[in-house]
């Protein structure tokens, strides 16, 4: 199967199973949960559903047994960039060539979409099937550490107070290292630790996720620069016009393009490491500087 496959593959099976899950909350609030599958449904990548899938059917997990955890690490997703987009942090109007959450409904009915996917994602990890009560504790605590004040919580925060500012590439690193990079590695040593691999193997794959994270995000600064709003799905230029701490703003773009193919030939090498059959996330970390949005 190539790649191309296996995404649509992925992205089918994940937006069935999310499209079940908002069809089946309760009518409480229709308003509040037509904006959460507005948030949550309007397409996109899938690439860390992606992520779960290929690392544990790599692994030797199901897609059955996986599909909570995708949702989980989407839900998380999707609630942060509803966030992303109001008025008070990036004020953006477009996300996936549709109108924001707080453009389509208003302000207050975005936040607690928001709110409410971050509550959906932990219920949706508490259905994942882990051989021990450890287990699964060890599971809450990486999810929780990815989502929140270690993680990509953080990383939003740091982001925002480096407006304006230029800082040093490790700097910039740490920023995204939290922002995009926490839960991409999330994503992957879930299914890792779920199938309960040996040390060695979960320290390759938690480097192979740091590395691609980081490309994820030099890869999302350069389209930045060159692709159009109507290819992206969101405003173009918009990162240099708030004056953004981006890799080509650092680097300029031709060593920012550099540092993406690095950053993924470094991923590639860990994955080669494996004792497992790595195709399928070999691939993703190719297309994952190679794509057009």
């Amino acid at each position: 199967m190539t790649l191309a496959e296996q995404q649509q593959h992925y992205r089918q099976r994940i937006d069935g199973y999310l499209g079940a899950l908002i069809d089946g909350l309760p009518a409480l609030a229709p308003n509040l949960k037509a904006a959460m599958k507005h948030g949550l449904l309007l397409g996109g990548k899938r690439v860390r559903p992606f992520l779960v899938y290929s690392t544990g059917t790599m692994l030797g997990l199901d897609e059955p047994r996986l599909d909570p955890m995708a949702a989980a690490v989407e839900c998380i997703h999707a609630y942060s960039l509803i966030h992303d987009d109001l008025p008070a942090m990036d004020d953006d109007k477009l996300r996936r060539g549709q109108p924001t959450v707080h453009v389509a409904f208003d302000e207050a009915t975005a936040i607690l979409a928001g709110d409410a996917l971050q509550a959906l994602a932990f219920e949706e990890l508490a259905k994942c099937q882990v051989t021990s009560i450890e287990a699964f504790k060890a599971l809450l605590v990486l999810f929780s550490q990815a989502a929140g004040y270690q993680g990509m919580v953080a990383g939003q925060a740091m982001d925002m107070a480096a407006t304006g500012q230029t800082l040093s590439l490790a700097a910039l690193e740490q920023v995204h290292a939290h922002k995009t990079g926490a839960l991409i590695r999330a994503s992957v040593l879930m299914p890792a630790l779920t199938a309960g691999i040996s040390p060695t193997a979960f320290q390759a794959l938690a480097t192979f996720a740091e590395k691609l994270g980081l490309a994820f995000q030099v890869q999302d600064d350069i389209l930045d620069v060159t692709a159009n709003t109507e290819t992206l799905g969101k405003t173009q230029g918009k990162d240099q016009r708030d004056h953004k701490a981006t890799y080509p703003a650092l680097l300029g773009l031709n060593q920012a393009q550099t540092k993406a193919q690095t950053l993924v030939d470094e991923a590639l090498s860990c994955l080669a490491s494996l004792p497992y059959n790595s195709e399928h996330l070999a691939a993703l970390a190719r297309y994952v500087i190679t794509r057009e949005r």
